[in-house]
C-alpha cells in the first residue's frame, strides 16, 4: 500500500494529471506486489467504463451546451432584471439568481462561469463595479452549477455509488437554494457598503410578460428533466437524451440562436468534455481496485464505527477532508477517490448515501473556486484578465454561503433528504 501511495505523491508533484497519475501508481502497484494480474488490467479498463449510466453524462453536457448556444444566457438576465435588478448592486444579483437557474440547466459550474461571465463581467465593470466583485461573485454563484439538479457530478456519484440519479437531484434541490439566497444576501451587504448602483429598470407590464415569456422555455426545462427521473417516466439516461432533443428543439425552431453549422462543434466539445471523465473513471478504477484489495474501504469503515464520537462529528472531519481533497484534486476524480473510501464507513453510522452523496457535491464544489486547481477561477481569470489570487480573495466572502449550507446539510439531514423521501418513497 505504501508504494501506491509514495508513487501518486511523486507523480502528482512531477505534475503528471491526476488521471496518469493514477493509472501509474496503480500498474507499478501490480508489477510490484500482483504481477500475475497484469493480463486482465485492460480488461478492469474497460469495465470501469463500461456502464448504461454513464451515457448519460456527455447527452447533460450537450444539453447545457445546445441551451446556451441557442441564447439561454442572455434571456436569463433579463428575466432575473425584473425581481433583482432595482436592489443596490442589482447587477450582482442578477448573476447569482442567473446562476440559480442556469445551474438546473447546465449542470456544470464551469459552463456557468464561462456563460454568465463572458456577458456580466464586462457589464458590471461598465456600470462601475470592481473587476474583482464581478469575477469573484460569477466564480463563487456559479459553484451552484453541479449542486442545482440536473447535475453532471450526481452522475458520477451514483455510478460509482450505485446510488439513484433522481434521489440525488431531489438531494440537491433545497442545499442548492440556500446557497442562492445566502449569497443573495451576502451580495446585498457588500454591495451597500461599496455603494455599488441600482439597475434602472423601468418595465411595462406588457415587456415584463415578454421577458417571461422568452424565458420560460428555458426555465421549464430543469422541472421537465428532472421530473421525467423523479416520477419514472424515464431513467436519467433516457431523461438526459430527451433533455438535449429539447434543448436542440428550443434553441433552434423558436429561440432561433442555434444554427446547425455549430452542432458538429457542440457535439465534439461534449464528446471531449465525457471523454476525459471516462479516462478519469477507467484509471481510477484500477485504484479502487487495490483499494478493494487491500480492504481500505473496510478498515476505514471499522476505524470510524469504533470511534465513540457522534455521527454529525464523523461527519464535518469528512467534511473537512473533502474540503482539502477539491483544493487540490478536481470534482470528477475526487467523487472517484473518496467515495469507495468513506461511503462505507459513512453508511456503517447510518448515514444515507444520498445525504452523503450532497455532501461531497457539495463540498467539492468549493474546491472549484480554491486554488491552485480551482477550475472555475482560471476560466474567469481568462475572461476578466485577472490573476487567479485576485479573485479567490474576491470570491472568499461569497464563498461562505457555500460552507455554511455544507455545514448545515451534515448537520440537518432533512436539508437533503426530506424531498427525496418525499417523492420516493
Amino acid at each position: 500500500m505504501s508504494v501506491l501511495l509514495i508513487s501518486l505523491g511523486v507523480f502528482l508533484i512531477l505534475g503528471i494529471p491526476i488521471a496518469y497519475s493514477l493509472g501509474l501508481s496503480s500498474f507499478l502497484y501490480f508489477v510490484i506486489h500482483h504481477p500475475e494480474l497484469l493480463p486482465i488490467l485492460p480488461q478492469r479498463l474497460y469495465a470501469g467504463m463500461d456502464s448504461y449510466a454513464m451515457i448519460a453524462l456527455p447527452l447533460f453536457v450537450l444539453m447545457g451546451l445546445l441551451m446556451n448556444e441557442g441564447g439561454i444566457t442572455t434571456r436569463l438576465i433579463d428575466f432575473s432584471l425584473i425581481f433583482v435588478g432595482r436592489l443596490r448592486g442589482g447587477l450582482g444579483a442578477v448573476n447569482v439568481l442567473a446562476s440559480m437557474i442556469f445551474g438546473g440547466i447546465s449542470g456544470s459550474s464551469v459552463s456557468d462561469t464561462a456563460s454568465i461571465g463572458a456577458v456580466l463581467i464586462p457589464e458590471m465593470q461598465k456600470k462601475g463595479y470592481s473587476p474583482e466583485f464581478a469575477s469573484g461573485i460569477t466564480v463563487a454563484s456559479s459553484t451552484m452549477g453541479m449542486i442545482i439538479p440536473p447535475s453532471v457530478p450526481m452522475v458520477i456519484y451514483a455510478f460509482v455509488a450505485e446510488a439513484s440519479v433522481g434521489k440525488l437531484f431531489l438531494g440537491g434541490v433545497f442545499p442548492g437554494i440556500i446557497i442562492g439566497f445566502l449569497m443573495l444576501g451576502i451580495t446585498l451587504l457588500v454591495s451597500l457598503w461599496k455603494k455599488y448602483p441600482r439597475e434602472e429598470v423601468t418595465l411595462t407590464k406588457r415587456e415584463v410578460v415578454d421577458r417571461i415569456e422568452r424565458a420560460i422555455l428555458a426555465l421549464i426545462m430543469p422541472i421537465f428533466v428532472v421530473g421525467a427521473v423523479v416520477t419514472g417516466m424515464a431513467t436519467a439516461t433516457e431523461s438526459a437524451g430527451i433533455g438535449a432533443l429539447y434543448a436542440f428543439g428550443v434553441g433552434y425552431f423558436i429561440f432561433r440562436g442555434l444554427k446547425l453549422r455549430t452542432i458538429p462543434r457542440l457535439l465534439k466539445v461534449s464528446i471531449s468534455t465525457s471523454a476525459q471523465v471516462m479516462i478519469i473513471i477507467a484509471l481510477s478504477k484500477l485504484y479502487i481496485w487495490i483499494l478493494v484489495i487491500e480492504h481500505i474501504p473496510e478498515s476505514v469503515a471499522g476505524f470510524v464505527s469504533g470511534l465513540d464520537l457522534p455521527v454529525f462529528v464523523i461527519l464535518l472531519i469528512i467534511s473537512a477532508i473533502i474540503l482539502i481533497t477539491g483544493t487540490f484534486v478536481d470534482v470528477s476524480p475526487a467523487i472517484l477517490l473518496l467515495t469507495p473510501v468513506f461511503l462505507p464507513a459513512v453508511t456503517a453510522v447510518g448515514v444515507s448515501p444520498i445525504q452523503f452523496g450532497v455532501i461531497l457535491i457539495t463540498g467539492l464544489a468549493i474546491g472549484l473556486v480554491t486554488p491552485p486547481v480551482g477550475m472555475c477561477l482560471n476560466v474567469a481569470s481568462a475572461i476578466s484578465k485577472l490573476g487567479i489570487g485576485t479573485i479567490f480573495r474576491a470570491a472568499v466572502p461569497f464563498s461562505l454561503a457555500n460552507v455554511i449550507t455544507l455545514i448545515l446539510i451534515t448537520l440537518v439531514p432533512p436539508i437533503s433528504m426530506w424531498l427525496p423521501r418525499l417523492l420516493m418513497e
